[in-house]
C-alpha cells in the first residue's frame, strides 16, 4: 500500500542555492498535494549510496545536480535511453516495489524551454562550454537543429571530449577556440553553458540583429551576455525556463500527476530569486 505522506528532494553538492524545493513544493499546492514534501540534502558522490539505502517506501523521487548525476547511474535498476545517451541521471523516480529508475529531464527541458520561445528548428547553433550541461545541449539540438553544430572550448582535450559526443548523439560538431568565442554570437542559436562571469567578455561583441540566446544561468541574472543580448533585441532563454520546464517533468513522473500552468512554478522563482 502507498504511503500517504510522500516525500522527495534535490541531492548535490553545493545545494543550498538549488531553487529546486521551491518549484517543486508550488506544483504540490498546485495540485493539492499537502502531504508531500520536497527537502535538499547536501550529498556528495561518496555518501550517496548510503542515503539511497536508507531511503524509506514513502520516497517517491529525488532530483539530482553536480557532481551526482554521473554517480548514481551504477546505482539505478534501470536508465531511460535519454539519460544514458549523455550518460547522466538528474532524476530518479522510485517505485514502491523498490526499484530505482533515472531519467534525465534537462535534455526535453531544453526543447520545451526553446519550443516556448517559438524555436522549433534552427539550420544552425553554437555552444559556448563543454561541461556536462554542453552534452545536454548537443543532446537537445540533435532533436531540433539541422545543421552544423559548433563548439568554442578551452582547451583541446574538451574540443575532443565534444567531437565525442557528436559523434554519440548524431551531431555534426565543429569545434573552435575559446579565444574565438564571439563568432559564435552570430549563429541563429547561441547555448550559453558557461559558469557565471565566464561569456562576460562576449557582451559588448554581440551583434545588431542577433538571433536567440540560451543561457542556463539563473543567477545572476541577467548575465552581462544576456543583459546585451536583449538590449539589441534578440530572443532570450534563461537558466529559469529550463529549471521550470525540466521541474515539471519531474514532478510529473515522481507523483504522476501533471502539475498545471508552468507559470505558477515560474512565479515561485522569480520570487525567490527577488528575495536573495
Amino acid at each position: 500500500m502507498q504511503p500517504t505522506v510522500r516525500r522527495a528532494a534535490v541531492l548535490g553538492s553545493p545545494i543550498e542555492h538549488s531553487l529546486s524545493p521551491v518549484l517543486h513544493r508550488a506544483a504540490y499546492r498546485e495540485l493539492g498535494l499537502a502531504d508531500w514534501s520536497y527537502d535538499r540534502f547536501e550529498i556528495d558522490e561518496a555518501a550517496l549510496p548510503g542515503f539511497l539505502a536508507g531511503l524509506g517506501p514513502e520516497w517517491a523521487g529525488l532530483s539530482l545536480t553536480m557532481p551526482l548525476k554521473r554517480a548514481v547511474m551504477p546505482l539505478l535498476d534501470a536508465v531511460s535511453d535519454t539519460a544514458a545517451s549523455v550518460e547522466a541521471v538528474n532524476t530518479v523516480v522510485l517505485t514502491q516495489d523498490g526499484r530505482r529508475l533515472g531519467d534525465n529531464t534537462d535534455i526535453p527541458g531544453i526543447v520545451a524551454a526553446l519550443h516556448e520561445r517559438g524555436v522549433d528548428k534552427v539550420p544552425a547553433a553554437a555552444i559556448l562550454g563543454a561541461g556536462a550541461t554542453a552534452s545536454s545541449a548537443l543532446a537537445a539540438l540533435a532533436r531540433i537543429c539541422a545543421g552544423e553544430v559548433t563548439a568554442y572550448v578551452r582547451s583541446p582535450a574538451r574540443a575532443d571530449e565534444m567531437r565525442q559526443w557528436g559523434e554519440r548523439l548524431g551531431v555534426d560538431v565543429r569545434t573552435a577556440d575559446w579565444s574565438r568565442a564571439a563568432e559564435a554570437l552570430g549563429a541563429p542559436l547561441v547555448i550559453a553553458t558557461t559558469p557565471a562571469g565566464a561569456t562576460d567578455e562576449l557582451a559588448p561583441a554581440v551583434p545588431t540583429a542577433p538571433g536567440t540566446l540560451f543561457d542556463v544561468l539563473y543567477d545572476p541574472w541577467p548575465t552581462a551576455l544576456a543583459a546585451a543580448w536583449s538590449g539589441r533585441g534578440g530572443a532570450l532563454v534563461g537558466g529559469l525556463d529550463l529549471l521550470v520546464h525540466q521541474a515539471v517533468l519531474q514532478v510529473e513522473q515522481m507523483t504522476g500527476r501533471a502539475p498545471g500552468p508552468l507559470a505558477v512554478m515560474r512565479a515561485a522563482g522569480e520570487g525567490a530569486l527577488a528575495a536573495r
